[in-house]
């Protein structure tokens, strides 16, 4: 299971684990995931928690390099598929940016030329 809210989806995104799930914590858009109780995760069914840093997958530049041609090549074989939800004229910046913070974009957003 993968989250990327935080704190308000934390407790459902462990609850969602079937025995010996992992859930990956990558965001904090409601705030910090609380401390873990290592015993919850036991009694959930020896599930696992983790929470990665990018800094710990480029602090190497050689296996960044390595990482980044795995991930574009699953791209560009089609197994990953990247969805655009909004796109941008390089002009509507000020635009992009405001519907941003005010929560009105879904997915990802790019800019156009």
């Amino acid at each position: 299971m993968f989250d990327g809210i935080g704190a308000s989806t934390f407790a459902g995104s462990l609850a969602s684990l079937r025995r010996r799930g992992l859930l990956v914590c990558f965001g904090t858009a409601s705030g910090f995931v609380p401390p873990i109780d290592a015993m919850r995760l036991a009694v959930g069914g020896s599930l696992f928690v983790t929470r990665p840093a990018p800094a710990d997958y480029i602090a190497d530049p050689a296996e960044c390099a390595d990482l980044a041609g795995e991930l574009f090549g699953h791209v560009a074989a089609g197994r990953i598929r990247i969805a655009v939800h909004q796109r941008y004229g390089l002009p509507e910046a000020v635009r992009a940016h405001r519907e941003l913070e005010a929560g009105l974009t879904t997915g990802s957003s790019v800019f156009t030329f």
